[in-house]
């Protein structure tokens, strides 16, 4: 009998919770005015439709642009989309702002992700979440176009 790979059964569950369960709560917190600095909505267009996409993303913003991690790597739906056109919108703190995805496979991801809060108990929670969400990340950095 074939053995099941356990880092595919993580995915396929992470993507299922994502999808199903995190990606609509924070949508709907979102709606109704309740907003993290640590959160924002990415929006691609998509590889195959040619549509806007919109998903939930764990954001750090500086001054010049973002950092993202794709807590699947090149697997997820908007990396996929980010691979096909890199002209992407973040929504942070109710604004669009415009820019250029690129994909950083030699940033420390784990370090990247401590910088998501200022907050030291907050940043460690924030890591210790990505970690436990995550398959095969890989950076991302978006810079602001306008």
């Amino acid at each position: 009998m074939a053995r099941r790979n356990p880092r595919i059964g993580k995915f396929r569950r992470e993507r299922w919770i994502g999808r199903h369960l995190a990606n609509p709560a924070v949508r709907a917190l979102d709606r109704i005015g309740v907003r993290s600095s640590v959160m924002a909505e990415l929006e691609t267009i998509g590889r195959k439709s040619g549509r806007p996409r919109v998903v939930p993303v764990g954001v750090a913003v500086d001054g010049m642009g973002a950092w993202l991690i794709s807590q699947h790597g090149y697997s997820s739906g908007w990396a996929h989309n980010i691979e096909a056109n890199p002209n992407v919108r973040l929504r942070i703190s109710g604004r669009w702002r415009p820019g250029v995805a690129e994909f950083r496979p030699d940033d420390d991801v784990v370090a990247r992700s401590r910088g998501f809060s200022t907050n030291p108990l907050f940043a460690r929670l924030v890591a210790l979440t990505f970690r436990a969400l995550e398959s095969d990340p890989i950076t991302v950095r978006v810079d602001f176009t306008e």
